[in-house]
């Protein structure tokens, strides 16, 4: 039983990724159906680390932000249900407290195109007060250079 729940899983990442390809790739409605039909199918209630994923990409394919905050909302209540042994269950594991600079950052940057300026520094600070969880590598750097664009932008305005 734990190995067919396990191998659904595993198929169930694939799938993710596979949209996740397609967004990279530009097709943003495709991925978008592919990434709603997902979260139809595990529900707000599925596996947080299927939750934080999906709903972290299916911001990523919103034309209008509000829905884009409403998504990244969502990704990051379910990054606070993981816990590192949930995602050291799976191939591509990090550790929960990485995950926080990207999910506040996106946040930020939902705040500033929403023109909520307060709200935008509130996560774009919680994203740099996490950002020590991120590695020195490729990630972690783009992260870190991410956070200072946003910071000088909302500086500039």
């Amino acid at each position: 039983m734990v190995e067919q729940q396990e191998a659904s899983e595993d198929a169930l990442m694939t799938r993710i990724g596979q949209a996740i390809m397609l967004l990279h790739g530009g097709d943003r409605e495709e991925a978008r159906n592919r990434f709603a039909e997902l979260w139809a199918q595990i529900g707000e209630d599925g596996d947080a680390l299927h939750r934080c994923t999906l709903a972290h990409y299916l911001a990523d394919t919103q034309d209008d932000p509000g829905d884009e905050l409403a998504w990244d909302l969502r990704a990051l209540a379910a990054a606070e249900a993981l816990t590192d042994e949930r995602l050291a269950q799976h191939d591509a594991a990090v550790a929960v407290r990485g995950l926080y600079p990207s999910l506040h950052l996106n946040l930020a940057a939902d705040y500033v195109k929403l023109q909520r300026p307060e709200a935008a520094r509130v996560h774009l600070d919680r994203a740099r007060a996490a950002s020590g969880a991120l590695g020195d590598d490729g990630y972690g750097d783009g992260v870190r250079a991410a956070i200072d664009r946003l910071d000088r932008r909302l500086s500039e305005q």
